[in-house]
């Protein structure tokens, strides 16, 4: 399964998470690294929800992004 995930920088490491796996989460020092993390993360933690006999969550999320023009529409009149 693909899974969408999020990376942001903190300003010390990548903090990686899925919004499709609640409380699941990893970080590393490049995004390289933040996503092998979570990918070992994201097996611990579908393992723990196996042996609960709780469902593995499927992939729901939809990516997309938006373009947004930095400079306010009344700047450019000048």
């Amino acid at each position: 399964m693909r899974y969408p995930i999020i990376l942001e920088w903190s300003g010390n490491n990548f903090g990686v998470y899925s919004p499709d796996v609640p409380g699941c989460f990893a970080a590393g020092d490049t995004m390289e690294e933040a996503k092998r993390e979570f990918q070992a993360a994201l097996a611990f933690h579908f393992e723990g929800l196996r042996e609960e006999g709780l469902p593995i969550p499927e992939p729901s999320t939809a990516v997309d992004y938006v373009e947004v023009d930095p400079l306010p529409q009344s700047a450019k009149a000048s």
